[in-house]
């Protein structure tokens, strides 16, 4: 049984990982915008103001530092291969197997 919820809470992960880039790609040039106000010195204040209170009414999951590269397979968030999208420790059972195409294990 711990197994199935610890199976689920990866997959969650991965779920939330995902609507967060698609939230990100949907607000992305919204947020580029209003950056862009806020932090030009010729814009009044009231402007600028106006344009940081926006920026802070997008929602947060929007926000590309919230993006985390997980593991495709088991959701692990840490020592992912962006290439692959994998992390090292799946890489390296699949490389061992021959299961990815043009990886073959270094040897001299």
């Amino acid at each position: 049984m711990n197994s199935m919820v610890a199976l689920g809470k990866k997959f969650t992960r991965n779920i939330q990982d995902n609507k967060r880039r698609l939230l990100s790609a949907k607000y992305e040039l919204r947020r580029k915008l209003y950056k862009a106000f806020t932090q030009d010195p010729e814009l009044p204040p009231e402007m600028r103001e106006a344009h940081r209170y926006k920026l802070s009414k997008l929602p947060r999951n929007s926000s590309f530092t919230r993006i985390r590269n997980r593991c495709i397979f088991t959701g692990r968030p840490r020592a992912v291969y962006e290439k692959f999208r994998m992390s090292r420790i799946v890489f390296r059972g699949l490389a061992a197997r021959g299961a990815l195409q043009g990886v073959k294990k270094a040897s001299w």
